[in-house]
C-alpha cells in the first residue's frame, strides 16, 4: 500500500528509497560495488547522488494512452556521482497525447521564432539544430574530498543559472566546487541556487558569468506526440557538446527512481516520481541534467534517468529507453528555485495500492484509494477508501504509481479532475490541491 500524502505520493509519505546515480566517463571515479547490480562498473572514489513537480496552470488537456504491466529497472545517470547502485521502476505504456497549451504560466507559448526553422519536419537538418543548441548546454564537474563527478546543464537566463539534476549538483556532498564548462571552452566557477529532491531538479548560479551567455528556448512539453523527433545535448562519459537524435518513444510514463542507499539531502518523501518523457535518443551517464530538444531547437525536456537490463554483474549503457523532465515542470521548479531556493509540490491527501475494478463488462487497473486524511483536499472534494481512480484529466491511471506522478507533475493550487469508480459506477471528482505539508 502507496501513502499518497504530498503530491498525492507513494506512501512513508512518498516512498521510500532514495535514487543514486552512476558512474561516468573516462577518467571517471571508481564506485564501490552498489547492493544491487549497478548499471555501470564501480568506479573509485565517487560520492552517492540522488537521481520531478507541480506546473502551474489548467489541469492539462486530455490524453488517452494504454499502460501495460510490465515493469522495467530504470537506472539514474549520474555523471559519475554515485557509490550505489541507481534504479527505478516504470510501468510500460504507450499513447500519444493530443497537442495542448503549457501547463505553467511561465512556460512561453508560441515563441515569435524557434531557434531553427526547418524546411522539413519529417527530414529534420540536425546539424542547424545542434549548432543552434550546443552554445546553451553546459558540462558540469563537482568535486569535493570525498569524490568527484561530471554531469550536463542547461543554461536559462543571461544572469548566469544553470538548469540540471539535482543528484548532479548535490552528488558530492557538502562543501564541493562547482565548475562549469561553456561550450566554447570556458569555465566558471558556480553555487548552488536551490535544489528540490522530490523533482531531481536544482538550479546552480555562475560565478561572474559571462554577458555573451545563450540561454535555452523553453518549449512547451505538453505538446509533443509520440514520435516527434528530438535530440538529446550533453556530455555523457566527460564527452561534453555530444549530440543524439531519436524520436519521442512515450510520454506519461510513471518513473520512480530510488535505491537502497539515502541520497543527500533526500527524505523518503522526497523519492522522485515523475512522469516522464521516454526518448530513443541516447542517454548515457554524464547527460544527467542535460537538453531534450526538438529540432526547430526548443526545450522539451531535462534528461535524467535510463533503463537497465537490469542486475546482469556487466557494465549496462543505454539500451534506447531514456527518460526525461518534462520541460513546462522544470521551468516552473526552476522559477521557485530561483526566487526563492525551494519549491512547493502539490497535496492530495490520501494513500492508495495497485488493485483492480470492474468497469462496466470489463476489468481495469487502478488506484485504490486504502484512506483519506482528514482536512485534506480528498476530503474536501468527497473521496472516500475504496474509490478506484482510472483517470485524472481524462488521462489514464491504472496504478498508484500513476497516480503519484500524475499529482506530482500539478501546481499547487490546481483544480483536477478524477475519474473514480464507486460501487461499480464511474463518476467525475473536481479536486483543488493545495501545498504539501511541511514534514
Amino acid at each position: 500500500m502507496s501513502q499518497l500524502d504530498t503530491q498525492g505520493q507513494s506512501a512513508d509519505p512518498w516512498a521510500s528509497a532514495a535514487p543514486t546515480t552512476l558512474p561516468t566517463a573516462p577518467p571517471a571515479p571508481t564506485f564501490p560495488p552498489p547492493p544491487a547490480a549497478p548499471l555501470y562498473p564501480p568506479a573509485a572514489g565517487a560520492a552517492y547522488q540522488p537521481p520531478l513537480v507541480p506546473t502551474a496552470g489548467a489541469p492539462k488537456p486530455t490524453r488517452e494512452k494504454r499502460r501495460l504491466g510490465d515493469l522495467v529497472v530504470v537506472g539514474l545517470l549520474a555523471a559519475g556521482l554515485a557509490s550505489g547502485g541507481t534504479y527505478a521502476v516504470t510501468r510500460t505504456s504507450a499513447g500519444t497525447p493530443a497537442t495542448a497549451t503549457p501547463v505553467s504560466q511561465n512556460a512561453p507559448v508560441a515563441p515569435a521564432q524557434a531557434p531553427v526553422i526547418q524546411a522539413d519536419g519529417t527530414a529534420p537538418n540536425w546539424t542547424a539544430t545542434a549548432k543552434a543548441v550546443s552554445p546553451s548546454v553546459v558540462a558540469i564537474k563537482v568535486t569535493s574530498a570525498q569524490a568527484e563527478g561530471e554531469g550536463s546543464g542547461v543554461i536559462i537566463d543571461k544572469a548566469g543559472h544553470i538548469l540540471t539534476n539535482n543528484h548532479v549538483a548535490t552528488g558530492a556532498g557538502s562543501g564541493a566546487q562547482i565548475s562549469v564548462t561553456l561550450d566554447d571552452g570556458r569555465t566558471y566557477a558556480a553555487t548552488v541556487a536551490g535544489t528540490d529532491p522530490s523533482t531531481d531538479l536544482a538550479v546552480l548560479t555562475l560565478t561572474n558569468p559571462p554577458t555573451d551567455l545563450t540561454p535555452i528556448l523553453f518549449g512547451d512539453s505538453d505538446a509533443l506526440s509520440v514520435g516527434d523527433p528530438v535530440m538529446a545535448v550533453g556530455n555523457p562519459l566527460g564527452l561534453a557538446g555530444t549530440v543524439t537524435t531519436g524520436i519521442v518513444s512515450a510520454l506519461n510514463r510513471p518513473v520512480s527512481t530510488g535505491s537502497s542507499q539515502g541520497a543527500r539531502g533526500q527524505t523518503p518523501a522526497d523519492t522522485v516520481v515523475t512522469n516522464a518523457i521516454q526518448t530513443s535518443a541516447a542517454i548515457n551517464p554524464g547527460n544527467s541534467g542535460g537538453a531534450l530538444v526538438t529540432s526547430d531547437g526548443r526545450l522539451v525536456g531535462i534528461n535524467s534517468s535510463i533503463a537497465s537490463l537490469g542486475s546482469t554483474g556487466s557494465q549496462s549503457g543505454n539500451i534506447g529507453i531514456g527518460f526525461a523532465i518534462p520541460a513546462n515542470e522544470a521551468k516552473t521548479i526552476a522559477d521557485q528555485l530561483i526566487a526563492t531556493g525551494s519549491a512547493q509540490h502539490a497535496y492530495l491527501g490520501v494513500s492508495s495500492a495497485d488493485g483492480t475494478v470492474t468497469d462496466g463488462s470489463s476489468q481495469r487497473a487502478a488506484a485504490v484509494l486504502k484512506s483519506v486524511s482528514p482536512g485534506t483536499p480528498a476530503a474536501a472534494a468527497g473521496l472516500r477508501s475504496g474509490d478506484a481512480v482510472v483517470a485524472m484529466n481524462g488521462e489514464r491511471v491504472d496504478s498508484s504509481l500513476a497516480l503519484v506522478a500524475a499529482i506530482r507533475e500539478q501546481a499547487v493550487g490546481t483544480k483536477v479532475t478524477l475519474t473514480i469508480v464507486r460501487d461499480g459506477a464511474r463518476q467525475d471528482v473536481a479536486v483543488t490541491l493545495t501545498s504539501r505539508p511541511a514534514g
